[in-house]
């Protein structure tokens, strides 16, 4: 059975945006493992007493049920540069805990600090995250990510992005580009350069 996994943002020994891992998580039990049971996170994630209230990683490792749930510190990657990536037969629908495939195409980044991953001539996502870009007017997102973030869910459905097609070839139309996840917001993400 496979291993999938969400990463959810702990702010004061809070959970952050749990409903939207909630959803998540009970949808790709449900699709891939035919589990019919909804699982509350908040009811079974016990943060330990010995956490400050600096911000904290939590990764729940599961499939049908709960495998694993561990806290690490939060310690966020700086990102400047993406190096466009094609790789058309990649697919990464579910949060699997299995990142080998993405993990060759970040070898490919070069003095880059992280890749843009195109599929078939459309901009998807980077190793980590999706993305966002500035079109002078609003933040867009790609409408064919790898996978569909909560972060990137939460910004929608609150109507601060708007998702759109994006082809790699229009990435220079744009004035600028941040990074989004569970644990990066939009204002917490740096300019990026593309190449």
């Amino acid at each position: 059975m496979c291993l999938l996994f969400e990463t959810i943002k702990v702010i004061n020994k809070n959970l952050q945006n749990i409903e939207y891992h909630n959803s998540r998580l009970n949808r790709s039990r449900k699709e891939l493992f035919g589990a019919d049971d909804f699982i509350y996170l908040e009811n079974i994630i016990k943060i330990p007493s010995s956490l400050s209230d600096d911000v904290y990683k939590c990764r729940v490792i599961y499939d049908k049920k709960i495998e694993k749930i561990e806290f690490e510190p939060y310690k966020p990657r700086i990102i400047h540069s993406l190096k466009l990536v094609e790789c058309n037969d990649i697919e990464y629908g579910f949060k699997y805990h299995d990142r080998s495939m993405i993990n060759e195409l970040f070898e490919k980044r070069g003095d880059c600090d992280d890749i843009l991953i195109i599929r078939n001539g459309w901009v998807t996502d980077t190793s980590f995250s999706n993305i966002i870009l500035f079109n002078g007017k609003q933040w867009v997102t790609p409408s064919h990510p790898l996978l569909f973030g909560t972060k990137r869910q939460k910004l929608l459905d609150e109507g601060k992005i708007i998702s759109k097609k994006i082809k790699s070839e229009d990435i220079s139309k744009y004035q600028g580009a941040r990074l989004i996840n569970s644990m990066l917001d939009p204002e917490d993400g740096f300019l990026l350069t593309f190449f």
